[in-house]
């Protein structure tokens, strides 16, 4: 008699992550996440995705940035915004506070 073999992930997948489970011949369980998870579940997966940026090797850097990408888009589709709104929002921040194209690392404020 074969045991089953189970691997727990309990995270948010891309929609066609459980057709391509299927086809290695696996069963994929899954569930659709109601209205109010959703959010808490962009945010882990956008912390998940920020550590595979941070360790990924330099060749696997940009398919780890499209993949943060991918779950922003997500994020903000959830949060009603739109792509322009969030462009136009980081554009006003970027003219008012600057972006990071300088490289600025602020060790500390001294306060007289």
């Amino acid at each position: 008699m074969s045991r089953e073999q189970r691997l727990v992930y309990g995270k948010l997948v891309r929609d066609r992550i459980p057709e391509m489970i299927t086809a290695r011949g696996q069963i994929p369980r899954t569930r659709v996440l109601a209205e109010q998870d959703l959010f808490a579940a962009l945010i882990a997966k956008l912390h998940e995705e920020a550590e595979e940026v941070a360790s990924a090797e330099p060749e696997a850097r940009l398919g780890e940035l499209a993949d943060v990408r991918e779950v922003l888009a997500a994020l903000t589709l959830a949060l009603g915004f739109t792509e322009a709104e969030v462009d136009e929002a980081a554009a006003s921040k970027r003219a008012a506070r600057g972006g990071f194209a300088r490289r600025l690392w602020l060790d500390e404020v001294l306060i007289p």
